[in-house]
């Protein structure tokens, strides 16, 4: 070969070799930017589980892009307060919201579901509809009539029904109570006799306290401790009827969603997966050891009778039907959801409960 034909080739490779290299920086630079977003919880930090689940978001998130695409958490209050979150993603203050959508039902009853509603599903069931079935798919046809695009990003597991100051027997012990209870659960307790009340969860103890409200729900034993609930409010009522499988949120802004490159809507994608999943797993691992300290503190667990409970459900299915009659988005959703609910809970018959009724009977009798 000629030297010099071998060299002259063997420089423009170089030089070719050095010019991708110097287009290839800012080639990454562009399909990874660096962006930076703030997420506005409804929760307090002192909630560290479910507060927890926004900064699982952020961790993972930055982790999946080597630190390009940050999330910072902000407690209730510290942007915006808790019950403003998703106004603040909708306008554009902040880019994302960790929180939960039923608090927002009086802007339209749809936003529930992205929830609970009373008497709907579990929290399998609930994870079911929403990634195996319609529910993320519905939810976010409607979410984008509001701005915003959303994930489940946790779950607390079934809830409890409350604390009250009195003992809850009848019907009749009901009328004029004066209780902090979000969502659709709200309209429901009206129809039986309570006057519903809509504050935030870091306002509830001293509204307990004061005597402002008479009863309050939150989430669970883990939280209420946390809270205090039971120093001002004897009486621990279950089931959360209103919450058998309740979804926490993660909100973003429509626009700078859509704008995001793919793989970073990937990487907050799978984030949320996790926040939901981990979240579950945490209340399930803390609620046994707090209800347990509760009751050894002076709570006294009650369940809600037959009476309540059977007038609860009537009240629910008469407002879903006054609602869907005025409402498409609200009709759609709940049709799917029930006709899903209809063939999951046959399942769930054969399965989960006569495994778990199984195991209880063997727990109660000493023998786990």
């Amino acid at each position: 070969m000629d030297r010099r034909s071998f060299f002259k080739k063997a420089g423009t490779a170089g030089a070719g070799a050095v010019a991708a290299t110097a287009l290839a920086a800012p080639a990454i630079a562009q399909e990874n930017p660096k962006i930076a977003w703030r997420m506005t919880s409804s929760f307090p930090k002192s909630l560290d589980t479910i507060y927890g689940g926004a900064e699982d978001i952020a961790k993972h998130v930055a982790a999946a892009t080597d630190g390009n695409f940050t999330i910072q958490p902000f407690a209730a209050g510290e942007v915006v307060p808790g019950l403003q979150a998703v106004d603040a993603v909708a306008a554009g203050t902040v880019e994302a919201a960790h929180t939960t959508s039923y608090y927002f039902v009086g802007k339209d009853p749809a936003y529930a579901f992205g929830t609970a509603i009373p008497f709907g599903l579990n929290s399998r069931l609930t994870n079911a509809w929403f990634y195996e079935g319609n529910g993320n798919t519905l939810m976010n046809e409607f979410y984008a009539t509001q701005g915003m695009y959303a994930l489940p990003a946790g779950n607390t597991g079934a809830q409890m029904g409350g604390w009250f100051r009195k003992e809850i027997n009848t019907l009749d012990d009901l009328k004029g109570v004066k209780m902090r209870i979000a969502g659709l659960a709200g309209r429901i307790m009206e129809k039986v006799g309570v006057v519903p009340q809509q504050i935030a969860g870091g306002d509830i103890y001293p509204a307990l306290e004061k005597g402002t409200i008479d009863a309050a729900e939150f989430v669970g034993p883990y939280d209420d401790l946390k809270l205090g609930f039971h120093k001002v409010a004897k009486y621990y009522y279950y089931p959360g009827w209103w919450e058998g499988g309740p979804t926490v949120h993660a909100f973003f802004n429509l626009d700078k969603w859509s704008n995001l490159p793919k793989h970073y809507q990937a990487a907050l994608t799978d984030a949320c997966a996790f926040a939901n999943t981990n979240m579950l797993a945490k209340y399930d691992m803390k609620n046994p050891t707090a209800l347990k300290q509760l009751v050894a503190e002076g709570a006294t667990l009650r369940p809600f009778s037959q009476e309540i409970m059977e007038a609860c459900f009537q009240a629910a299915m008469g407002i879903y039907g006054e609602i869907s009659a005025n409402n498409q988005y609200f009709k759609k959703i709940y049709e799917d959801q029930t006709a899903f609910k209809r063939d999951a809970y046959l399942w769930m018959q054969l399965s989960e409960y006569t495994f778990d009724t199984f195991m209880m009977i063997q727990q109660r009798a000493g023998k786990l």
